[in-house]
């Protein structure tokens, strides 16, 4: 992942409702929500939440697919991969035992 790429998925992660967005759509992966329904699990109006999820996905965080008449919406799981690769990349300088308890944390997520 180039900077300019993190910096475009890390600033549409530091707003609240794009967080917690984010977070819902990873909780359900691998099915997703239809924006509707994000909007009401997280007590956002439909529009704010269209708003939101369009910056999610312009950050390469969070794709979408239509089903009928519903836009499915899913965490990007690769783009997460990525940008979590790029900010720990060059963890500790190479010095495993260091970014073992960084690892340890990440293992039982998976």
């Amino acid at each position: 992942m180039e900077k300019i790429l993190a910096l475009a998925a890390l600033g549409a992660l530091s707003q609240e409702t794009r967080l917690d967005t984010f977070r819902l759509l990873v909780r359900h992966e691998p099915t997703g929500l239809p924006a509707g329904e994000c909007a009401r699990l997280l007590g956002v109006p439909q529009n704010t939440m269209s708003a939101h999820l369009a910056i999610l996905a312009r950050a390469g965080l969070v794709a979408s697919e239509r089903r009928s008449r519903s836009v499915i919406y899913r965490a990007d799981l690769e783009g997460l991969q990525a940008l979590t690769l790029f900010l720990i990349k060059d963890c500790c300088g190479g010095a495993t035992e260091v970014c073992a308890p960084l690892v340890g944390e990440l293992l039982p997520c998976c």
